[in-house]
């Protein structure tokens, strides 16, 4: 039986939150959530979750921010951006912090499962 994989989502929308919550619960993850970046850090120190889904443009601390700290805390830990605003720039910017993913809003079923998928392989990786 696989462990279920701990998730992070955060995000500024609470109706993004919990369109997310419901489906990574659906592929049975434990969700955690954080509504801004400064949260998700504190978060992912306390927690230390499997992966994170985090949003580039939030207040306080924003998506790239964040996953620059997380990356020094945790180089290995799997994280997938989400944007509705994707510029390419903004996506390689992510890309070559670490993020292993880029997911544009609005997403479907099928990114998130694809997601996890790729969330679980590195947590294995990494266990190894």
């Amino acid at each position: 039986m696989e462990r279920k994989l701990k998730i992070l989502i955060t995000d500024d929308s609470k109706l993004l939150r919990k369109k997310l919550r419901t489906e990574l619960e659906n592929l049975g993850c434990e969700v955690m959530e954080a509504e801004n970046g400064k949260e998700a850090v504190m978060m992912d120190l306390q927690e230390k979750p499997d992966g994170v889904f985090l949003d580039i443009v939030m207040p306080e601390v924003g998506g790239i921010e964040a996953l620059q700290v997380m990356r020094e805390v945790n180089p290995e830990m799997p994280v997938i951006m989400l944007s509705s605003a994707g510029t390419p720039q903004k996506l390689m910017e992510t890309l070559k912090l670490g993020a292993l993913d880029f997911i544009q809003k609005p997403y479907t079923s099928a990114q998130i499962k694809k997601a996890v998928e790729a969330i679980r392989k590195k947590v294995e990786q990494n266990e190894q």
